[in-house]
């Protein structure tokens, strides 16, 4: 049967335009539809599982000869005659023929017809070709699927929006041109991409058009709102984010066009289209991931340009959506105060068409001398902040010590038996995924389950026993995080994980992969060698994927038998010097246990290869919320009467990030006056 698995997770962090950027679920307040529909049989949380034959490219190549199918080797994907398509179909509007329509993903197997749109598995093809079932008839074609729940709601927001130039009032055009950046954009751009504006909300909306641009399958919505002093920008996709696959720009793309630019907003696909006359595409999440569904629609481009942002995660995000499009024919636009992303630098009145012209190639042959890392090194140095990586919102002190969390590292975890070692793992990983971070978890010790009632505990910071009625809301919101789970449990072999783990980066764009715990990975096949050495060639690699992959791994070892007294050290990992040796951190979660009471508990970070820091801060355990970083209430109310005894010092304020912006006259909601400098044109 032909199905629609379209995978991924919504966009959670945005760079500002003139704030904050913010996913958000659901509608404007304005505009919400009522209770929300729940579908009965609904997954809380999705199982990463692999397929049950994986594939390689040499099999679909042979298995394709093996049945005199003619097809063309491409960049990502093999082109092959769609069985799916009539003859009719396989002409375009210029009448030029289109046998080969039928494009194959060479890392899944996952096919896309471009002509029917249907689209299934590798197994599927196969059953289809050997005439095994009624596939092609029973299957499910995207041009005749059924409308999502949501389809009545996309028909009247967009019924209910109108063109920006069309609006009646000057003022408020004016307004709307100031928050969102388009003092320089044009109303024949904004006409060509279809972009109109919801009043009620404040918000632009975004088309999402069939292939063929024949129906609107969804929309996005971008609200300008006053926070503070400032303005901030928050998304609402429908239908919701995990469905969300919407090229934006695509109905304007030509067969012809060999070159194109991606982008990770829709501002900056109009800054770019109107400034170059280049064909622009919106990636649907950012920089957050790039679902393999949408490869099939890149494949005609002998030259792609990423330009996502201006800060080291776009950079980084870049280089690894390079590897899926083929690295040799992907450029880089490298971030930089003078080559800031396509919107700011249209405003700023930079030329776009040269900065493009200086994007980086994605792919080199070697590296030979300092000269083609010169510029990596200054990109570093200039950007020391986010060198260090994604700084932690719960755990405060571990920023101070591991500075923040990198890519492309491996961390070691370990802690004596019962001290908690899952529960603190998962907030610090919940945490994490809570800010974009595309999260693997493998728990081969507890039920993927009980792992996410803990998790989802700690997300709600309460216990959902005692008020069953928030479960809905609490549970969608944890689901649109992009969390996955390995339907592992037990001892399992290390290849199998790996090659679920490889899977997962490439399907799912993942960055952060946690392992509990090691131990199971020595499975019954290394029951008759050395138990140390089989530990050492799978922290080896472990290593090797962190690094080949640019993911970080998380691997929770357990330690070795220690008298209760005595504090871990690094020596106390269970096996060899060799995991200490191969990991770029070490974290050990103390457990000092008391006989008059509950022990005390501190996280040590014995290890920190980034710069050198090393030190410990304590830990209090809230059994309510099951976190490490919310203070018990009863303790933290001891501590207010114990201050209350003498003076209390004020606090320097945490987790406030940046100055406080101005004052605007876009919250007071007054248009430009005269004497400023506006623009806005809104010519043609």
């Amino acid at each position: 049967m032909w199905v629609l698995l379209r995978g991924g997770h919504p966009l959670r962090i945005l760079l500002p335009l003139r704030g904050e950027w913010m996913g958000r679920r659901g509608l404007p307040r304005n505009l919400a539809p009522g209770p929300p529909r729940r579908r009965y049989g609904k997954e809380t949380l999705q199982a990463l599982e692999m397929p049950v034959l994986p594939v390689t490219a040499t099999e679909i190549r042979q298995y394709l000869r093996g049945h005199g199918i003619p097809f063309q080797d491409g960049h990502s994907c093999l082109r092959a005659p769609s069985p799916f398509a009539e003859s009719s179909q396989l002409k375009d509007q210029t009448g030029v023929t289109t046998s080969f329509s039928l494009f194959i993903d060479k890392t899944t197997g996952r096919f896309l017809c471009m002509t029917s749109l249907a689209e299934g598995s590798w197994e599927d093809f196969q059953a289809s070709v050997e005439g095994r079932g009624d596939g092609a008839e029973e299957g499910l074609l995207l041009s005749k699927a059924p409308e999502f729940e949501d389809s009545e709601e996309v028909r009247r927001i967009w019924n209910r929006a109108v063109p920006l130039w069309e609006l009646p009032d000057q003022k408020e055009v004016q307004l709307a041109d100031t928050m969102f950046g388009l003092t320089k954009v044009t109303d024949d751009t904004l006409k060509r991409f279809s972009v109109r504006y919801l009043r009620p909300a404040r918000s632009l909306v975004f088309p999402w058009f069939s292939p063929g641009g024949s129906g609107l399958r969804g929309l996005k919505l971008l609200e300008a709102k006053c926070q503070g002093d400032g303005v901030s920008y928050e998304e609402t996709t429908i239908p919701r984010p995990s469905a969300y696959h919407n090229l934006f720009g695509l109905p304007l793309i030509s067969r012809r066009d060999a070159e194109v630019v991606l982008t990770s907003r829709e501002l900056d696909s109009l800054a770019l289209n109107q400034s170059t006359g280049l064909p622009t595409l919106t990636l649907p999440r950012g920089t957050t991931c790039l679902p393999p569904s949408l490869l099939p629609y890149l494949e005609q481009f002998r030259r792609i340009v990423f330009w996502l942002g201006d800060d080291l995660r776009s950079w980084e995000a870049a280089k690894l959506f390079a590897r899926k499009l083929n690295p040799k024919r992907c450029f880089l636009v490298r971030p930089g105060d003078q080559q800031p992303r396509p919107l700011e630098a249209l405003n700023r009145g930079f030329n776009l068409s040269r900065i493009l012209r200086t994007a980086l190639p994605a792919w080199h042959k070697s590296i030979v001398s300092f000269r083609q890392l010169r510029e990596e090194v200054l990109g570093e140095l200039s950007n020391v902040e986010q060198t260090a990586g994604l700084r932690w919102s719960r755990f405060p002190d571990l920023n101070r010590i591991l500075k923040g969390h990198r890519k492309g590292e491996l961390t070691v975890f370990t802690g004596p038996t019962g001290s908690g070692k899952t529960t603190f793992i998962s907030e610090y990983a919940l945490d994490l995924c809570s800010q974009g971070v595309n999260t693997l978890w493998g728990s081969f010790e507890i039920s993927n389950v009980r792992l996410a009632r803990v998790m989802l505990t700690q997300f709600a910071e309460g216990r959902l026993e005692d008020q069953l009625d928030k479960y809905d809301h609490w549970a969608d919101r944890f689901e649109d995080l992009p969390l996955y789970f390995m339907t592992f449990h037990g001892q399992q072999s290390i290849r199998t994980v790996i090659d679920t783990m490889q899977h997962a980066v490439y399907v799912y764009d993942i960055c952060h992969v946690v392992i509990d715990n090691l131990q199971f990975m020595m499975g019954h096949e290394q029951l008759s060698t050395d138990r140390i050495a089989a530990q050492d060639y799978i922290v080896g690699v472990f290593r090797k994927f962190a690094t080949d992959n640019n993911c970080h791994v998380t691997l929770v070892i357990h330690p070795r038998k220690e008298d209760d007294d005595k504090e871990l050290q690094t020596a106390s990992i269970f096996g060899s010097a060799k995991a200490s040796q191969e990991a770029d951190n070490v974290l050990i979660l103390q457990d000092k246990k008391l006989v008059t009471g509950p022990g005390k508990r501190y996280l040590q970070v014995s290890k920190n290869r980034f710069d050198g820091d090393v030190g410990v801060f304590p830990l209090e355990f809230n059994k309510n919320s099951l976190t490490f970083s919310i203070p018990p209430k009863n303790k933290a109310r001891l501590k207010k009467i114990k201050d209350d005894t003498g003076p209390v010092a004020k606090k320097p304020s945490s987790g406030k990030k940046g100055a406080t912006p101005q004052k605007s006259e876009i919250c007071s909601g007054q248009a430009p006056t005269a004497n400023q400098p506006n623009t806005s044109k809104r010519s043609k």
